[in-house]
């Protein structure tokens, strides 16, 4: 399903259609899983190559010398490291997690069959081989490439990087491969898509663990992509997920404040981001660094086409210098792109209405109008950020341009609600401060030019970032008339607690508590006061749950669908239901 038809509405049989993907990607996926065992050799040979390896440790009984096969002939069926899904003969790699440690599993993982395990620290109770490594998660990464036959060296591969943006600049940049020849999988928040097959993401993870990742990858090869586009997210760089995956070419949106709950502090998540720049010198992601552009086109791939190593930077982002320093001391091509003059690629005139964007582009080879059916004036930097791809890889400025403009817009970003009611309602995925803004930004000279003003509803998740609770607050209660604060994904977090700390940045920003600012913890509530205060002309921005299914309380996920939410509620208004075209 493309992009475009996820804006007409769902058609009688659409629910039976998704399953029906569903089960094809399923079907896709499990197609991907070797079915030739390969022996553990290979891998310590692999582990011990990038420094991983300490020590293997035989299978020991006490009074008896150690017994069994060499680990080296074992023969290996698999990769897990959670082990309730553990297969025979497959390998259990023990992870440390912040809430369970994989070490505590091994005992259960040898009782299920696992042949052998990957460990930080030998488990003396567990009766199977041990390969002892210094970091479990990177040898994750190593073993689940190793185990679907590195896919990223079969593929020109993207990696789209930043705080805001990712999602609709993969779409963007899938529509400009796809629209030049180039079958092009994906990997992002909002889907997935193998082949010709395309599903929603049901998991609130953009990047995947790493044999998931290194999975998908090889079905799209199977399927007969050429191309993969994967979101790329500082979880994802931080927790080794992608450590194995052969990079070509490296995008970057932007930087603000977002996942300290996991880096600690801002350094520590741009140097996260800055390590795939880095990771473009790293020939098949494997090691050998890359000299000058024309010695940047990855040899370890066999690829129809070059893929020169390239980093595609916002010129307007203030860490800009950041990335294009990282990018050069790699060896990679540099390309920018932005509003700014000097930008590679520049967007030198900005034209929006409620439903499209119409951007005036410079790039080295072409000058033009680029059209595209997506609103919010931001996006013209994802689309110059798919442009900038476009060059990168020397495709048809033609084929850039139809790309974009067949494009659509995104499930959950800038979406319509239209019901026929006299304010409109928008649902977008914006979680962090400066999306937030951005949006709210976007949609005010909307709101004011028809008379009205900005309703916003929205939350912060639990278990995550705490301080960007007030800044969020701060920024909605310095822009809207009517500010609710309600659940976004709370998980094992005190509910009321969030929306206190979101709150008080709304009150030092001038709101009162029950007049101008209220506390809803029930979305459903939320979103239905929110309607029911709306006034003719308004704008109402539903944030923070775009596209996503689920809403995680306390006791796990709960079906949710924002838009299907705000048409239930306008529909108890007395609006009918449709989709905005």
């Amino acid at each position: 399903m493309m992009a475009s038809d996820a804006e007409s509405g769902p058609a009688p049989d659409s629910k039976s259609r998704n399953l029906t993907s569903a089960d094809s990607m399923v079907d896709l996926l499990a197609a991907a899983e070797p079915t030739s065992p390969r022996r553990l050799g290979e891998l310590i040979q692999r582990l011990e190559a990038s420094g991983r390896l300490r020590t293997v440790r035989l299978v020991e009984r006490v009074g008896q010398a150690p017994a069994g096969p060499a680990p080296g002939s074992l023969a290996i069926r698999g990769v897990s490291f959670d082990s309730r899904s553990v297969r025979p003969l497959s390998i259990f790699v023990a992870v440390p997690g912040a809430h369970v440690d994989g070490h505590d599993f091994v005992v259960a993982a040898a009782a299920l069959g696992a042949a052998a395990a990957i460990v930080e620290r030998p488990v003396p109770a567990a009766a199977i081989p041990q390969v002892v490594v210094d970091d479990a998660r990177r040898a994750l990464a190593t073993a689940a490439a190793w185990w679907y036959g590195d896919p990223s060296r079969e593929l020109g591969v993207v990696g789209i990087t930043g705080t805001d943006g990712k999602t609709t600049t993969a779409f963007l940049s899938m529509a400009v491969l796809e629209e030049a020849g180039l079958s092009t999988g994906l990997i992002s928040t909002a889907a997935l898509e193998v082949g010709s097959i395309r599903t929603e993401n049901p998991e609130h993870v953009t990047t995947p663990e790493s044999p998931q990742l290194q999975q998908t990858l090889r079905a799209m090869v199977a399927a007969g992509n050429t191309a993969a586009i994967v979101e790329t997210t500082s979880h994802g760089l931080a927790l080794a997920r992608v450590a194995e995956v052969a990079y070509d070419i490296a995008i970057f949106t932007n930087l603000s404040h977002e996942h300290l709950e996991l880096h600690g502090t801002f350094e520590a998540y741009r140097e996260a981001k800055l390590s795939l720049f880095r990771g473009l010198g790293k020939a098949g992601g494997m090691g050998g660094v890359a000299g000058a552009r024309s010695a940047a086109v990855a040899v370890a791939k066999l690829l129809p086409r070059p893929w020169p190593r390239t980093a595609i930077v916002n010129a307007d982002d203030p860490a800009a210098p950041l990335f294009i320093a990282a990018a050069q001391k790699a060896g990679a091509a540099i390309i920018t792109y932005g509003e700014s003059a000097g930008a590679d690629v520049r967007a030198m005139t900005v034209e929006e209405d409620d439903h499209s964007l119409r951007v005036e582009v410079v790039t080295p080879r072409w000058a033009g109008l680029v059209e595209l059916h997506i609103a919010g004036r931001f996006n013209a930097l994802n689309a110059c950020a798919a442009v900038a791809l476009g060059e990168a890889l020397n495709l048809d400025p033609e084929a850039i341009r139809r790309g974009l403009a067949q494009a659509g817009s995104v499930s959950g970003r800038m979406e319509r609600v239209a019901c026929g009611q006299p304010f409109g309602v928008i649902v977008d995925y914006a979680h962090s401060p400066v999306a937030l803004q951005t949006v709210l930004d976007s949609l005010a000279p909307v709101a004011a030019a028809r008379g009205g003003g900005l309703i916003v509803v929205f939350g912060s998740a639990g278990e995550r970032d705490v301080q960007k609770r007030p800044m969020m607050g701060r920024i909605a209660g310095e822009r809207c008339r009517l500010v609710i604060v309600t659940d976004e994904d709370p998980r094992g977090e005190d509910s009321s607690a969030i929306l206190d700390q979101i709150a008080a940045g709304a009150e030092a920003a001038g709101k009162g508590r029950g007049v101008d600012l209220l506390c809803i913890a029930d979305r459903r509530a939320a979103m239905a006061t929110a309607f029911g205060r709306a006034r003719p002309g308004d704008v109402v921005l539903l944030a923070g749950k775009g596209h996503e299914q689920s809403i995680i309380m306390s006791d796990g996920p709960q079906p949710w669908d924002e838009h299907a939410e705000a048409v239930r509620a306008l529909a108890g208004l007395g609006f009918g239901s449709k989709r905005a075209p």
